[in-house]
């Protein structure tokens, strides 16, 4: 294939490492974080910052920073002043609506070149304390948003997802296994070198020492077993998830340029993906375990492909029971599919490993996707991530042979 010069192209990728719960980046915010990754980006780039015409940037829990976080991010980084930007609220889908956005604004003749990412700082993030309370003096009740659920719905996140996970015949058992097989996947293509291509060191505070250097995700463990996942009791109510087959909460940030093919031929940059399609769909408040399935589908249908095309799919691991649902969906229900499809689905891990920075994940996923299929030697792809309460997005990449 030769892409056209209109064609929305990827040119450069990065994210930090992602870190634990607080653990090694939880002395930076999550604007310090983003704009890491912006100038990661730039670096990678070359000097390209003064053509981008904004900054699009998802943020998962908006509470962590506060007041434009996205321009924040902008005013730490090396971008301009003048650089335009947008902070992305849609839950765990902001990373990926951000490059979304981008790519819409590009295609519309809007933009040029856009960065698009998402961060995020769950460590910093903050207890809420009602203003109004019932009375003036005594106890204040504060509220956790770690807790991950809202008045739209009667439970937390984890215990709807399992009970979305067993209505599909998908037990505890299926769920360990997969994260047990997430963490394997990483470990075997992190020994590679394989995240070299998005992953990048990030400067901490060290105490005394002043700085540390943090190379690595922090979060995969090498001694996961499947016996030492069935020995842990589930989480909030929960029918089948435990911390083992769920991602822990996490810092970190991922950035990527998006622009038009024929200013990165002029530019002398490289192409490294181009950006076929973008979907967002939403369903019921509790479908987030099926709504990557549903975003894939009708990107799909609106590119005239099916899932068979799909040499590449990564589903964001919001849960191992996400991307067990989902693919069993995609295969209509069809369970020897489904066990095809999941061979072509999350090959080098996914977020129970890795780990699930709410803003981030989105863009990590879609960078993560064209490093595979560019060591495959081209291909085509999709991305899907779902997002608070029943939503989800897709994204349809290619890489030239």
């Amino acid at each position: 294939m030769v892409y056209r010069d209109a064609d929305v192209i990827v040119t450069a990728v990065a994210r930090t490492p992602f870190g634990r719960f607080n653990g090694m980046l939880r002395d930076r915010t999550g604007p310090e974080l983003g704009a890491a990754a912006i100038d990661a980006v730039l670096e990678r780039a070359g000097p390209q910052a003064g053509l981008i015409d904004a900054a699009y940037l998802g943020v998962g829990m908006i509470g962590a920073a506060t007041l434009t976080p996205a321009r924040q991010a902008v005013l730490m980084s090396r971008l301009p002043n003048e650089t335009p930007s947008l902070a992305v609220d849609r839950a765990c889908c902001s990373g990926m609506t951000a490059i979304g956005l981008g790519f819409k604004d590009i295609k519309a003749g809007a933009a040029e070149t856009v960065l698009c990412g998402g961060f995020e700082s769950l460590s910093r993030t903050p207890l809420l304390m009602p203003r109004n309370r019932e009375r003036a003096i005594g106890p204040a009740v504060l509220d956790d948003p770690l807790m991950l659920r809202g008045p739209v719905v009667d439970k937390p996140i984890a215990a709807y997802t399992a009970d979305e996970a067993l209505r599909h015949g998908i037990d505890r058992a299926a769920q360990d296994a997969w994260a047990v097989e997430s963490h394997r996947r990483y470990f075997a293509a992190d020994e590679t070198g394989y995240f070299g291509f998005e992953r990048v060191a990030i400067d901490v505070p060290n105490g005394k020492a002043g700085q540390v250097s943090v190379t690595a995700d922090e979060s995969p463990r090498p001694d996961t077993s499947l016996e030492k996942l069935a020995a842990l009791k589930t989480v909030h109510g929960s029918q089948t998830i435990t911390p083992g087959n769920a991602p822990g909460l996490n810092d970190g940030a991922a950035a990527l340029l998006l622009m038009t093919a024929g200013r990165a031929r002029a530019a002398g940059l490289p192409i490294l993906a181009r950006v076929r399609g973008y979907q967002q769909v939403a369903e019921g408040p509790t479908s987030g375990s099926y709504t990557p399935a549903i975003a894939i589908g009708k990107l799909l249908d609106r590119q005239g492909l099916t899932v068979s095309d799909l040499n590449l799919i990564e589903i964001n691991e919001a849960f191992a029971a996400t991307v067990l649902v989902s693919t069993l969906r995609l295969a209509n229900g069809d369970k020897a599919a489904a066990k095809e499809l999941r061979g072509r689905t999350n090959r080098h891990g996914g977020a129970v490993a890795i780990g699930h920075p709410l803003g981030a994940s989105g863009t990590r996923i879609v960078m993560t996707l064209i490093n595979g299929l560019r060591q495959r030697g081209g291909g085509v792809g999709a991305a899907a991530i779902c997002g608070g309460f029943g939503q989800g997005d897709s994204i349809l990449i290619d890489v030239e042979a």
